[in-house]
């Protein structure tokens, strides 16, 4: 009997999800029923006090019986604004209008949605693999991580990074390409900075379900990133440069 039973929650699992995962897809392209001052509500207090949000997260649960959000607008205004602001890159350093194109469509599709589908996937096998909570007795309903969950966390902690390294980069990036020592401190603490920041938010998210433990985990990039910044500055190595490079080919700052 136990077998049999455990199998019909993991189909009941799985067909509550295939739905919501389609109504999800769906919405993507009805901005009406997308709730806006809420996501934007969201991507401030991800920068000021994103432990907020994870409280909402709280609320999120208890009401819809689900950890991942079912409104696509955090999504879809974060793709918009980082398109935004890599159109602002090209316009300022590409002279190439198809290689415009292909740095947007480039930065869209693999900086933000491949890896982040990657991290995510990741993140989702190690907390539902290692992570869980041993439950107590048989009788507990098994809990799981959501993989739209999952992808949820990394695209909030991916907005504090992209105002970080695209918008407050983009003012700064003169400064940032330039040649010397200070531009290449400056740019080292500035991606410090934003790749700590991301991985604490991380951290925020998982900690926050109460049947994952040992989710310090996620906090032990920030250690290596720590580590390795004082010796890219001491090497002289300067990753505002190197990123330029990479997409822009006239390199006006040479």
């Amino acid at each position: 009997m136990l077998p049999t039973t455990s199998r019909g929650r993991s189909s009941s699992s799985t067909s509550r999800t295939n739905p919501m995962f389609i109504q999800y897809l769906r919405r993507i392209i009805k901005w009406q029923q997308m709730d806006i001052e809420y996501t934007f509500w969201q991507m401030l207090h991800l920068c000021t006090s994103p432990k907020v949000v994870y409280q909402h997260t709280k609320y999120h649960k208890q009401t819809k019986n689900q950890w991942a959000r079912d409104d696509p607008a955090f999504v879809v205004i974060c793709s918009l604004l980082l398109a935004v602001a890599t159109m602002a890159y090209c316009a300022a350093y590409d002279h190439s209008a198809a290689h415009a194109v292909f740095v947007v469509i480039s930065v869209l599709l693999f900086h933000f949605l491949f890896i982040g589908m990657l991290l995510a996937t990741f993140c989702w096998f190690l907390t539902n693999s290692y992570l869980r909570e041993e439950a107590p007795n048989s009788h507990v309903v098994e809990q799981r991580v959501e993989w739209m969950y999952a992808f949820d966390v990394h695209c909030n902690s991916f907005f504090p990074m992209f105002v970080m390294l695209y918008v407050i980069h983009y003012f700064l990036s003169p400064i940032l390409v330039a040649h010397g020592f200070i531009p290449v401190l400056l740019s080292n603490l500035l991606f410090m900075v934003a790749i700590s920041y991301y991985h604490y938010l991380n951290f925020l998210g998982y900690d926050v379900l109460p049947f994952l433990e040992r989710t310090t985990f996620f906090l032990y990039p920030i250690s290596v990133v720590i580590v390795l910044s004082p010796i890219l500055i001491l090497s002289g190595f300067n990753p505002s440069r190197y990123f330029m490079n990479m997409y822009f080919s006239q390199r006006v700052w040479i």
